[in-house]
């Protein structure tokens, strides 16, 4: 049943919504924007951003806020939450909090998807075999060839301690030390030769892989499915060491256009609408009732797929709100050796 929100436009006739760009924004334009401009006199006016949180700050800090909706991550819905320049939630619009998985309601953000973040290896780069876990990728000497790694703490140091033998289950506990930050670092120095893009667009990692200017990289998973299903790109995903978590919206504090994002919100979060990203992309829908909508052939492409979850790990939000700047000034100052 269609689902009119004609009426929405009475309060604004534009939303901004602001994204990460590549595939996962034209998986977002399939299964959210194209079909709520079916169903809505609102108009979406898109923008990206590189997940910098001092654009939203300085927006919010100025009064000069140009972004209704932000694709965001969960640290950042954290950090936003308790600096106060990101509005809160009102779930009684949204069904209320228990339509959602563990962890993908929060106070000040709601969830869009579950994704997991991979790496990734060019096929023709090893005609023999290739990696098959997260230590493989940090062992330059068995599997040799340039590398690509995100350009920041956040996952880098907890797959640098896997590959080092850290379980995915005790990542935080040791990286919560510094015995276990120093140990990260090291295990980074061991391949920082080998790195040679740190990227930081999510679209970046599979084009690098599909050109062949790198061997490996570390990725969203349902970027490098889009390289493979959609444009036949001779690429594996590897999933030992995965880490698990979730894309968020938020709405940054002072947003013209609150009502018309909050319609926004209201249709993409019906589980039929949230389903239909995965026929896109292959992220996991974060409202359990919307599985039953999602196509059978893509269900073990998920991440939360029961085969995919072995040996994984779920980010810590929690963490990273805590520990992301202090990691950061660090990791820059170790880049830049």
């Amino acid at each position: 049943m269609a689902i009119n929100l004609s009426q929405a436009h009475a309060a604004s006739d534009v939303v901004t919504i602001t994204t990460w760009g590549g595939s996962y924004t034209t998986a977002m334009q399939k299964a959210f924007f194209e079909p709520f401009g079916k169903n809505s006199d609102i108009k979406i006016r898109e923008d990206q951003w590189d997940g910098s949180t001092a654009r939203i700050q300085a927006m919010v800090d100025t009064q000069q806020v140009t972004w209704d909706l932000v694709s965001s991550t969960t640290n950042v819905a954290l950090q936003g939450c308790e600096e106060g320049w990101l509005e809160k939630i009102d779930y009684s619009k949204l069904g209320g909090k228990e339509k959602f998985m563990p962890g993908a309601a929060m106070e000040c953000g709601v969830a869009i998807d579950n994704y997991g973040i991979v790496f990734a290896y060019n096929k023709d780069k090893y005609p023999g075999g290739g990696p098959t876990t997260m230590a493989d990728f940090f062992d330059v000497n068995k599997y040799p060839g340039p590398r690509a790694l995100y350009k920041g703490p956040k996952y880098t140091m907890e797959f640098a301690l896997i590959g080092d033998g850290v379980k995915p289950s005790e990542v935080y506990k040791v990286l919560a030390t510094e015995e276990g930050v120093n140990r990260a670092f090291k295990k980074l120095d061991s391949i920082k030769p080998s790195i040679k893009v740190w990227w930081t667009a999510g679209a970046q990692p599979p084009q690098l892989l599909a050109d062949g200017e790198v061997s490996m990289a570390i990725s969203y998973d349902g970027r490098i499915q889009a390289a493979i299903k959609e444009y036949g790109k001779n690429l594996q995903i590897v999933r030992d060491g995965q880490a698990l978590d979730f894309d968020i919206w938020v709405i940054p504090k002072g947003a013209k256009n609150l009502a018309a994002a909050e319609k926004f919100l209201q249709f993409t979060t019906t589980p039929k609408v949230a389903a239909g990203l995965s026929d896109y992309i292959a992220y996991g829908p974060a409202i359990p009732s919307a599985m039953p909508f999602v196509k059978p052939g893509i269900v073990n492409d998920l991440p939360n797929a029961p085969e995919n979850m072995t040996n994984s790990f779920t980010l810590s939000a929690e963490f990273w709100a805590d520990h992301e700047q202090e990691l950061t000034e660090r990791f820059n100052k170790w880049l830049a050796k």
